[in-house]
């Protein structure tokens, strides 16, 4: 999930509220770091 704080946007994990990703500055690099955590998830 992307949450945004005072210092950019983070990608999070649903159950563990890791971070996977951040900051970044803007939501598209987040979205697409989000992207690449699905898509990994689902290739083991």
């Amino acid at each position: 999930m992307i949450v945004k704080k005072k210092d950019g946007y983070y990608v999070l994990s649903e159950k563990t509220k890791k971070n996977l990703g951040g900051p970044y500055k803007t939501e598209e690099e987040t979205k697409k770091r989000l992207r690449q955590v699905e898509y990994f998830k689902h290739t083991k």
